[in-house]
């Protein structure tokens, strides 16, 4: 099947293509981050990929920070997924970052999500939906923040339900080559690893009171 500019694209598929050396796939977007001199500078190369996303009629979200860094994010919001079009944009902010004599950031990308242990999703969702002001996800069973500034929540069922552990983890998705020294820091300082059987898609861990966190991949998924 051909693959047009909406068509959603799998991780697996992202991986193979040139040109993203700059941008890693973390939960269904295109993330990268570059600094420049200064703030100026940084407000300056926003504006020029701003020009570059009108011209496209595709925008990213772009976050600015001082001293000066940017941090983008990309992804084709009418299916809320990665397509071409955001591959062909990130491939155009390259160029200009590259012009505009920016770096990548040592710490360019990751994202959280926390996580419900639930036996009745549809029982609880409108509490959290109401108390954050989020928006639910059909698709992804899940509540986003419509200000893109809060963590995704979602459900996990759970039937019985558990009483051996936390109703709520958390889950921080990392680039594939962090993931490993991720974990290794968590045990370091004290944490468990719980299991990584699902590993490279996931490592459970928990602190020393038995809360947990999954580090999380793309890997391993398809």
């Amino acid at each position: 099947m051909a693959v047009d500019g909406t068509t959603p694209l799998r991780a697996t598929a992202i991986a193979a293509l040139e040109g993203l050396d700059d941008w890693t796939y973390v939960l269904e977007s295109l993330q990268a981050g570059f600094a420049v001199a200064d703030f100026g500078s940084a407000a300056a190369l926003a504006g020029t990929i701003v020009d570059a996303a009108d011209a496209a009629d595709h925008h990213p979200d772009i976050d600015l920070r001082y001293p000066g860094v940017l941090r983008i994010s990309l992804k084709t919001h009418a299916v809320g997924m990665v397509t071409m079009r955001d591959v062909e944009l990130a491939r155009t902010i390259s160029a200009l970052a590259a012009e505009a004599e920016a770096t990548l950031v040592e710490r360019p990308v990751q994202q959280l999500e926390i996580a419900i242990d639930t036996v009745d999703m549809d029982r609880i969702r409108p509490f959290w939906q109401a108390v954050l002001d989020y928006d639910y996800i059909e698709r992804a069973e899940a509540l986003v923040d419509p200000r893109r500034q809060g963590p995704l929540i979602w459900f996990q069922t759970l039937d019985p339900p558990r009483t051996d552990r936390n109703r709520i983890h958390f889950d921080i998705t990392v680039p594939p080559a962090e993931a490993e020294g991720r974990v290794a820091a968590a045990v370091a300082a004290g944490g468990t690893l719980v299991s990584d059987a699902r590993a490279k898609a996931f490592w459970v861990l928990a602190d020393a009171e038995g809360n947990e966190v999954c580090v999380c991949t793309w890997q391993d998924r398809d």
